[in-house]
């Protein structure tokens, strides 16, 4: 059977598809990999027992396990971060389903091609065989892509197994998500990382055991994987061939040595090569060598932006500086618009903040300003310093519910006329209207404030303004009763304007 075509060829189907819209074959050969194909191919789990870390999604009885074991029935989507197994167990499933497995992408695949695994799919469903349908990437699938699977998933003339990093929630549509399991899977624990870099060194498909690692080198590499079993091997895999690099310069430099000055070196000789003839030792000196950073697991328009977004907030509201200048620093490493963490303070500053430290706003205003002229990288200096002071800043959200309660009112239709004395009078006739007759301008009196009704009469009592005792504006709240006492007394007579 070619494996070059969409379709396995049978003598009762074929099909001239080409091999850029999908795969298909028998077991897990669209995973097939050779001496060269990298450590992360390579070392793909080929048995559940080598999954780690979705133990919640494969324990005995799920439906995933009962899927890659060959006698699942539901269709599933696949969500999770990168590295995390998805396209893994689809190659278990492929195993588990013989011949009848296609897999597309859904970067070069479209109607057309949906259609056509369909169309074979109900062929072979007459002769009693099932098909699998494996689709990465399923959120780059446009809505009438998704939609054109909707029948067959229902009639399971296709078993779905999709996978993804987006939200579902976001990028799938409703139908589908209701005609299939959504199986979230977990980034691995650094336990987990540890177990992987253990099996890459010793296995014979990955490292056949050829170097060490140092204790400090193997925390570290974990620290750096970030939960991303396929970072975590390309990783390794670089870091492992500088240190087999680094042994053999080594072991040529002493080979280089001559006679006489090995005969003087003595018992060093003898210590050098016992050294040489041990296994080299990958460092952290030679991973940080080899990996100079980490990479930050963020995307601008998806399911991490808000997530990050959302704990950057949330730790500022919680005064909690430290975590929020870590999800600042995480936010900038992966590339985020400064404008729009600036954007993003603005709003913070008056919403949680506001009159409690009102010199908030202004900070977040400066800092976007800064951000605006300067750009990054100098940018994140004014951006941190406007975290800082928003964090350790008191704290007040009566601004929002100010306004809310305003808005809430407006939006009961409690609004009202405009009381005729706060009527605009600089036009002909609006005395003869009544507009601004009775006016008491407030400077005309020595406090700067006078009786006067300025609320329309439906809402002549309402109080949308209720200060905190934090920080500035514990003043505001001493004086405001004594405010309003003077502003909702009987209006007094005095001069008019």
């Amino acid at each position: 059977m070619s494996q070059d075509s969409l379709f396995p060829t049978t003598p009762s189907a074929s099909t001239d598809s080409d091999s850029a819209t999908g795969i298909a074959g028998r077991g897990n050969s669209m995973f097939a990999t050779h001496s060269g194909s990298p450590l992360a191919a390579r070392m793909r789990p080929q048995t559940l027992d080598e999954v780690l870390g979705q133990d919640h999604l494969l324990a005995p009885g799920k439906p995933l396990r009962r899927l890659v074991e060959g006698s699942g029935e539901a269709s599933v989507i696949l969500y999770g971060p990168p590295g995390t197994g998805k396209t893994t167990i689809a190659s278990l499933i492929a195993s588990a389903m013989g011949q009848n497995f296609v897999g597309l992408s859904a970067l070069d695949s479209g109607v057309k091609q949906v259609r056509e695994v369909i169309t074979h799919a109900r062929q072979e469903a007459i002769r009693g065989v099932r098909t699998v349908l494996f689709i990465d990437e399923v959120h780059r699938f446009s809505k009438t892509q998704q939609d054109a699977l909707l029948a067959a998933v229902e009639n399971r003339t296709v078993l779905l197994v999709a996978a993804t990093t987006e939200n579902p929630s976001f990028s799938v549509v409703a139908p589908l998500l209701s005609r299939s399991l959504l199986l979230q899977l977990n980034s691995l624990e650094p336990e987990h990382i540890g177990q992987l870099i253990d099996r890459a060194i010793a296995s014979e498909r990955g490292l056949q055991g050829r170097i060490t690692i140092a204790d400090d080198a193997r925390e570290q590499l974990t620290m750096l994987a970030g939960g991303d079993a396929r970072r975590v091997l390309t990783y390794l895999e670089a870091a492992a061939e500088t240190t087999e690099a680094n042994a053999v310069e080594a072991k040529s430099a002493e080979a280089s040595v001559d006679d006489s000055a090995a005969d003087d070196s003595g018992a060093d000789e003898s210590s050098a090569d016992e050294a040489v003839a041990g296994k080299p030792v990958l460092t952290s000196e030679i991973l940080n060598a080899s990996v100079n950073r980490a990479v930050v697991r963020y995307d601008r328009d998806g399911d991490q932006h808000y997530d990050v977004v959302s704990a950057f907030i949330k730790s500022i509201r919680g005064s909690d500086v430290d975590a929020a200048l870590h999800y600042l620093a995480r936010m900038i490493e992966a590339g985020e618009d400064p404008r729009f963490i600036a954007r993003r303070l603005i709003v913070h500053a008056s919403e949680d903040i506001g009159m409690a430290d009102p010199t908030a706003l202004p900070t977040a205003v400066a800092a976007a300003q800064a951000a605006q002229l300067i750009g990054l990288p100098e940018a994140r200096i004014p951006l941190a310093q406007a975290v800082i002071h928003l964090a350790t800043a008191p704290k007040s959200n009566s601004v929002m519910q100010a306004i809310a309660a305003a808005q809430e009112d407006i939006g009961r239709g409690k609004i009202g006329h405009v009381p005729p004395h706060l009527r605009d009078g600089h036009y002909e006739g609006a005395k003869r209207l009544g507009s601004a007759v009775g006016y008491q301008f407030p400077h005309d009196d020595p406090r700067g404030v006078v009786a006067q009704q300025y609320l329309p009469d439906e809402l002549a009592d309402a109080q949308y303004y209720h200060p905190t005792d934090h920080g500035a504006e514990k003043r505001i709240n001493e004086y405001l009763p004594r405010l309003r006492g003077i502003v909702r007394q009987e209006p007094k007579s005095g001069k008019r304007k």
